[in-house]
């Protein structure tokens, strides 16, 4: 399983609990190594999901309190065992690799929001297992922000997506705004589609605001650690905003100072 991704994921952050890393970090090579399957390589779509199935059987052998066939599974299977996590929330993220595969377009918000479910979601609930804060209200709060994180990327990385054959932009919201895809290929800017990513960027903004206050019911260090991942996501609609969606050319991206400001904005939380 790949671990070639870690700047991109909390396990590499000094606000983790030491405690923590471990699990975090076994979780995540389980989700980047199924999410390269569906991604990265020249592999054909069955061969694509014909390897995501095999990490579906790695479960069901875990499931069954087995030791893994691949023994990259093995530190895996002891922290599922270790820390009760849901295995379900395993499954839910093959399903979203496995659909990303096969499925390049989506025809309105609510299939989007399913996608963002499976794919974006388990990662949040089996972070707040880890903290022993899975209430309902903590897991809705959670689905909200990683919703709203998925939704950020997909804002940000809409060129990088066509690229790929895949529009997250739901189509009947390009309907809505006048939008053909087209527009997206050309790269080509204009008041309807400044409009569109408003729509957008709007959206998440209020999934993030309804999921923040659940750094106030996270343990110690990793509360802090959810406080700076709502202001980087924050920080990143305010600059698709400030470009008025013109992610084409000025992809929004995270540096040195936009750092010390979210740090400063995450201390009045």
């Amino acid at each position: 399983m790949s671990v070639d991704h870690y700047e991109n994921f909390p396990v590499a952050s000094v606000l983790l609990p030491k405690r923590l890393r471990r699990p975090i970090e076994a979780i995540y090579r389980f989700a980047r190594g199924a999410d390269d399957i569906a991604d990265e390589g020249e592999a054909g779509d069955a061969q694509r999901l014909q390897a995501l199935a095999v990490y579906g059987a790695e479960l069901e052998r875990i499931e069954r309190g087995q030791r893994p066939a691949d023994p990259a599974f093995n530190e895996l299977a002891e922290v599922i065992g270790e820390w009760h996590l849901p295995l379900q929330l395993f499954r839910d993220l093959l399903a979203a690799f496995a659909q990303d595969v096969v499925k390049k377009r989506y025809a309105d918000e609510a299939e989007l929001l399913d996608y963002c479910r499976r794919s974006a979601n388990p990662v949040g609930r089996l972070l707040v297992h880890l903290a022993d804060r899975a209430s309902d209200e903590n897991l809705h709060r959670s689905d909200c922000i990683c919703t709203a994180l998925q939704l950020i990327n997909f804002w940000q990385d809409i060129a990088i997506d066509w690229e790929k054959n895949r529009v997250y932009l739901p189509q009947s919201d390009l309907a809505r705004f006048g939008i053909d895809e087209a527009q997206i290929a050309e790269q080509r800017w204009s008041a309807g589609w400044a409009a569109l990513l408003d729509f957008q960027t709007e959206r998440a903004r209020r999934l993030l605001l309804e999921g923040a206050p659940l750094v106030h019911q996270l343990p110690g260090r990793m509360g802090w650690e959810i406080r700076l991942t709502v202001q980087g996501g924050l920080r990143i609609l305010e600059k698709i905003r400030r470009v008025r969606g013109d992610v084409f050319r000025h992809r929004p991206l995270l540096g040195t100072s936009d750092w010390l400001l979210m740090s400063g904005r995450a201390l009045f939380m």
